[in-house]
Formats: C-alpha cells, structure tokens, sequence
C-alpha cells in the first residue's frame, strides 16, 4: 500500500489518474455490472443517484428508517419527501410489503439497504418497481461481495451505491464511493455528474456537485480488492463461530442471533444480536468495562431524529424499526478476530446475562 501511495505521489496525477479507472475495472467485475464511477463518498453516491433520476421537490422516495443517515439525507437535500418504512424484523432489511403500501402517484425512486452486508428482498423489491414505474438505488454501503439468489449486490437495481469507508469491508484510508450500472447512458451522466457537471474542462451543461474518487485513495483500494473474497470468508467464519459459541454455551435462547436468509450470500459487515429484555444498553456498558467492543446501529431511527420532525413521524409509526433500535448490539468480526477474542467475548456476555437474571 505504501509503495502504491508513493507511485501516485510520484507522478502528480491525484484525480482521474490510471488507479482511477483501474478501480472502477475492478468493482465493475465483483459486482458483474457495465460500469463503476468512483464518487468521494458512499454518501455521494447516493446523493449523485438522484440527481441522475432527476429527483427533486414533488417527488417521494421511499426508503428504510433503520439505516445511517446518508440514506435519507440524500433524499432531503434534493427537496424530495422521505417515505419512510418498516423492516423486517428478522433481517432489519426494508419490507417489500411496507413499500407496496407506502407507493402513492409521487413516488420516483426506492432505496432498499443491504444492511449489515445482506441484500434485501430484491426481487420483490424490483417487482414492485417495476410495476409502478420506480427508480431502484441499492445502498449497498456495507455489503460489497454480497449475493442474492446468485447475483451480486449493486447489479440488481438501476445504480449500486457503495462506500469505502475505512470500517466498510473494503475501506480506504479515507472517504471514497463508487456507483455501479448497466445502463451507458446513466454512467456517462453519473460521471458530469459527479465532475460538476461538465465533460468538457470549463464547459457546464448542467450543475454537478464536486465529488471525485482521489487517485491515492484508489492505489490503496487497488491493493486491498485482491484480498476481499479472502476477508469475506473470514467473516462468515467469524459469524459461523460465534453461531456454534452462543448455541454450545446456551445463549441462543436468550439472545436473538442474526440469519442468513436461503439463496443468500452474507458478508457480514456486522454481527448483530438482539437482547429483548431491556438489557442491551446496561450490557453494552458492562462488556465495554471488560475490554469487550460492541456497538449500536443505530439507536435512533431516522424518522424519530430531530432534522426530519416536520415529517410528522410520532414514536409508534414504524414498531419493527423502533424495536430493533432499543435491542440490537453489534459484535467485533472483523476478518483477524481469534477464537480465543469471540471465545471471550461469548463468555463475558454470558456471565452478565446469569447475573442480570440472578440479580432480578
């Protein structure tokens, strides 16, 4: 990485530069699409998304409240109204039902999230868009390298989304994002796009934003690709163990461990766990005491936070999201987790849930 990060120092081209383009090659192949456009965020990606739809003021898109903000806030900034809906409980994913129910004649466009890196329900999803005329942006931000029924995430709807964040299971050194699609025409306007709208230097035909995927970020992104199937499967090694560990030391009934859904391919960005009791945040506390990491996603759902209360979202309006707000717990499994790390980590929150049972 260091020697790639020199190379582009080297020749001065830090935007547009051949690591660009090699990256874009790169992606394109991991998610089987006609073209990848490297943006400088996931964020962006997003935001360039509907701007290519020419989503704005009177339009509706619907879209999962149980996501990171970037989701929505995309949605919000072109004038557009958020349609939020609920999740399936089980996956945290958008519900397909919810989103048949929330259509009306303004909508344009849904986000589905692949969240916690496994897709959404995307062939009921595109059904339903393609029934009513709908644009489908998937927010793939954590699940580069996941499948659905064999198909890659970011090839099922008309543009992918995904981020390089340094967390994500392909992170840069920074912030980075890429759109992915099969369609010629929407590559070349996500590409003006994203170049504040012009082809031609100085020559601006529409408004685009600046928002480009610098070269270096690329060079690291470009030694790191080679080494994702291998991380891939070492996380869902990860999520099998800690699966046999909650089930040998009988915490699978008092946890709700996460699934991978049939003719799904998971990658396992997070492992989330759901404590039903009430616990979750006083547990959280208790393991992080004990130098056992975890983390909460996300425990304000979008519809309840402050910026979007002219919605008119009320606590109650979406109970599978708000639900899983107050439950879930994410643990550590990143691709060098040892055995003996989630040997530790199962063992600590066993001890505090017998204790939490013996003090009650």
């Amino acid at each position: 990485i260091i020697k790639a990060i020199a190379k582009v120092c080297d020749s001065g081209r830090f935007l547009y530069g051949p690591d660009v383009k090699e990256l874009e090659s790169k992606v394109a192949a991991v998610c089987s699409t006609r073209h990848a456009v490297g943006c400088a965020s996931g964020s962006d990606a997003l935001l360039l998304s509907l701007m290519a739809f020419d989503i704005g003021p009177g339009d509706e898109v619907i879209t999962p409240s149980f996501t990171f903000f970037a989701t929505a806030s995309c949605i919000w900034r072109l004038g557009a109204k958020i349609r939020f809906v609920d999740i399936d409980p089980v996956t945290f994913n958008i519900d397909p039902a919810k989103i048949e129910e929330a259509v009306t004649p303004a909508t344009k466009a849904i986000i589905p999230v692949h969240l916690f890196g496994q897709c959404a329900e995307m062939d009921a999803i595109m059904d339903i868009a393609e029934r009513h005329h709908l644009k489908v942006v998937e927010d793939a931000a954590q699940a580069i390298g996941a499948e659905y029924h064999g198909r890659p995430a970011c090839s099922m709807g008309h543009v992918g989304c995904i981020s390089f964040y340094p967390t994500k299971n392909l992170g840069g050194y920074g912030d980075g994002g890429m759109l992915t699609t099969n369609d010629d025409d929407l590559a070349a306007r996500l590409r003006k796009l994203s170049a504040h709208g012009m082809n031609q230097r100085y020559y601006h035909n529409e408004v685009g934003v600046n928002s480009r995927l610098d070269s270096i970020q690329a060079a690291v992104l470009n030694v790191k690709i080679g080494h994702l199937g291998r991380w891939t499967e070492q996380r869902r090694a990860n999520a099998e163990r800690y699966d046999q560990l909650f089930s040998a030391a009988g915490l699978d009934k008092q946890l709700v461990l996460p699934r991978e859904m049939p003719g799904q391919y998971h990658v396992w960005n997070q492992y989330t766990v759901r404590i039903a009791d009430g616990s979750r945040d006083e547990l959280r506390s208790r393991l992080s005491e004990q130098q056992v990491g975890s983390e909460t996603y996300y425990p304000v759902p979008l519809h309840l936070q402050e910026c979007f209360r002219s919605l008119g979202y009320e606590p109650g309006s979406l109970p599978v999201t708000e639900r899983a707000a107050e439950e879930v717990m994410s643990l550590p499994i990143f691709p060098e987790l040892t055995r003996q790390e989630q040997d530790l980590a199962v063992r600590r929150i066993g001890e505090l849930l017998r204790a939490g049972r013996a003090a009650a």
